[in-house]
Parts: structure tokens; C-alpha cells; sequence
């Protein structure tokens, strides 16, 4: 032990093939360690940084792939529902009057209760409508008086009118004469034509 000791302290890098076989392989090891070391920061860590990147990229692909193949083999039954919904779509745009039948359903909602022995005491179209992606929306401030059974039937009547009806906002209150008052917002609704629809798209 004391004449290795020796000897490295006295090492001669110059003359390293006289050294004796221990210090020669504790030398190599020493060697190895460092090029290994030297090669990981140097050239492999970039490497692994890469593949672990391209790794990475692969699962997103395959996740992907798998997420491409489930719609395609659901597209028939995607295209069956996509028609259905167009159906269903033309459904309800034939419930939206158009510019020209607004007129009427607005009539339509005074004759209604008439119909039912109520008395307006105010019935006013708000001065603009509001506008939508595909159609126009005209809310309706109304004021009626009757009995709370009219009232009932009136309320049910325009829900069963041809067209969209909704009623907001329903207050009802106690008036004179043990008749009712109520006071509530009725929203029409009505499709956009072709020029209004023109108008939306060049604005968006």
C-alpha cells in the first residue's frame, strides 16, 4: 500500500507505460468516467432532449390518429344527425314569421286577448328590434286587466300560436274590482332575409 502511495505521488505522465498495473487501470477507469461524463453534456444530452421531444410529438399523433379514426367511422351516423337537425332547423324557421307577417302576429297576440275579455291598457312594440345571428327579435310591452282565469287562457292561447311567442318578465298583480293586472313582456321573433343576413356577415 505505502509503495503504490508512493508512487503516485511521483507520477511521470511522460514515461505512463512504466507505470505498474494498478494505477494504469485506476488511470483508465478515471479516463472512461470523464469521456462518458464529457459525452453527456456535450453531444447526448441534446440528443435525449430530442428524442424525448419527437416521444412526445408521437403521442399527440397517435392520440390524434385514434381521435381521427372514431369520427371517421361514426360519419355516417354524423351525417344522419346533421340532416336531422337541418330538418329540425327548417322546422322552426317556419315558426319565425318574416318582415311582411309581423304585422300580423302582432295581431294575432292583441286578438288573442280580446279573445279572452281582457282589456289592454297598453300594447307597445319596442321601437327597434334586436338582432341576432340568423334572425330579429321584437320584445312587446303589454298591460292587460281581466279575470285570473282569462288571464290563463290568454297566457295559454299565445302559446299555442302558430309562431314562436315567449313571455318574459310576467308580473301579475291585484287591480280593481277583484280583476287582475298583468304586466309582462311578450318577445317575437322573426328570420332574418337574405340582405339582413348579407348585412350581418359583411359586419362580422
Amino acid at each position: 500500500m505505502n509503495d503504490l502511495l508512493n508512487e503516485l505521488k511521483h507520477l511521470d505522465f511522460n514515461q505512463a507505460g512504466n507505470w505498474s498495473m494498478p494505477v494504469k487501470f485506476a488511470a483508465l477507469m478515471i479516463l472512461f468516467f470523464v469521456i462518458i461524463i464529457a459525452g453527456y453534456w456535450l453531444v447526448w444530452q441534446e440528443q435525449l432532449e430530442t428524442l424525448e421531444r419527437a416521444q412526445a410529438e408521437e403521442e399527440t399523433f397517435k392520440d390524434s390518429y385514434i381521435a381521427k379514426k372514431r369520427s371517421a367511422a361514426n360519419l355516417p351516423l354524423m351525417r344522419e344527425q346533421f340532416r336531422e337537425i337541418e330538418t329540425n332547423l327548417r322546422l322552426l324557421l317556419k315558426q319565425l314569421p318574416d318582415k311582411s307577417e309581423m304585422e300580423a302576429l302582432l295581431i294575432d297576440i292583441n286578438q288573442a286577448g280580446l279573445g279572452r275579455g281582457l282589456q289592454f291598457e297598453l300594447f307597445k312594440p319596442a321601437a327597434r328590434e334586436i338582432i341576432h345571428t340568423f334572425y330579429a327579435e321584437l320584445p312587446v310591452t303589454i298591460r292587460v286587466t281581466g279575470s285570473y282565469h282569462d288571464i290563463g287562457a290568454f297566457t295559454s292561447d299565445v302559446a299555442h300560436l302558430s309562431r314562436i311567442v315567449t313571455l318574459n318578465d310576467i308580473n301579475l298583480k291585484p287591480g280593481a274590482d277583484g280583476r287582475l293586472i298583468l304586466d309582462v313582456v311578450a318577445k317575437t321573433f322573426r328570420y332574418l332575409d337574405e340582405n339582413e343576413l348579407t348585412k350581418q356577415s359583411a359586419g362580422k
